[in-house]
């Protein structure tokens, strides 16, 4: 069964001009992220998930948050499948005062469809997350929990610039953030993630991609904005994917 490709591409233009800064308070910084991501098949269908992420802000010096995920994925179809899983965060305090490691756990649930569009690779992602997060006060726990539901649509795309595997593709891609919950109150608009970089296979189980990233996301506040610069250098490890299949690890990471 052949698949049309989700209307939901028609989206990509809007999701770049959702890029446009209309703050009041803007903080601009530089960030560095790094991630491990693997998918080990189990059968025809069935794949387990794993990965492991660190960003850090003013470039290195300085922790901003680490992520461990796990997760089960089913394919559907060739190019289509559903995913669920859990992951847990450390985040630590924006404010350069305080020292408390909030929590956050998190359970998600995904679609992800691949296809091809001549030698370009073409990725949609739509993942709904429900977020359970800890309330921090005066650097202090309260015990009380912040929960979400946040909605996100990645789409990518993966260009070959030469017939020669040795050469890196181009990798293009953008995610918008929608949350909700009684606790989002002044950022249903939670943030958007442009990336364009470079893919490149180490071997038919290894490869990564490398490039820069600007995250843009509205704090609960309203008024007030992150625009993060990000070196983004992710690895990417597959283990048993059958020789014909498409790549379907393509992420924009997460926070």
């Amino acid at each position: 069964m052949k698949l049309k490709i989700f209307p939901l591409v028609l989206l990509f233009p809007l999701l770049v001009f959702a890029q446009t800064q209309t703050t009041k308070d803007v903080n601009v910084q530089t960030q560095s992220w790094f991630a491990l991501n693997t998918n080990f098949r189990l059968d025809e269908h069935w794949s387990l998930l794993a990965d492991a992420q660190m960003r850090r802000s003013q470039f290195l010096s300085q922790n901003n948050f680490d992520i461990l995920r796990t997760g089960i994925s089913y394919d559907v179809l060739s190019g289509l499948s559903t995913a669920f899983g859990y992951a847990h965060l450390w985040v630590v305090p924006s404010n350069k005062e305080w020292s408390t490691i909030a929590n956050e756990n998190r359970i998600y649930q995904q679609i992800l469809y691949s296809t091809k569009l001549g030698n370009v690779t073409l990725v949609q992602r739509l993942r709904n997350e429900q977020r359970w997060q800890d309330i921090i006060v005066n650097d202090q726990k309260t015990g009380d929990l912040r929960f979400t539901n946040r909605v996100r649509y990645q789409l990518g795309c993966m260009i070959p610039i030469s017939k020669n595997k040795s050469v890196p593709s181009i990798v293009v891609s953008d995610e918008i953030l929608f949350q909700f919950g009684k606790d989002v109150v002044y950022n249903t608009f939670d943030q958007n993630r442009i990336f364009v970089g470079i893919r490149h296979a180490l071997s038919p189980s290894w490869s990564y991609d490398l490039g820069y990233m600007q995250v843009y996301q509205q704090k609960s506040s309203g008024f007030q904005y992150d625009q993060n610069h990000t070196l983004r250098l992710f690895f990417y490890y597959n283990k048993g994917l059958r020789k014909k299949e498409m790549p379907q690890n393509h992420s924009s990471g997460d926070e």
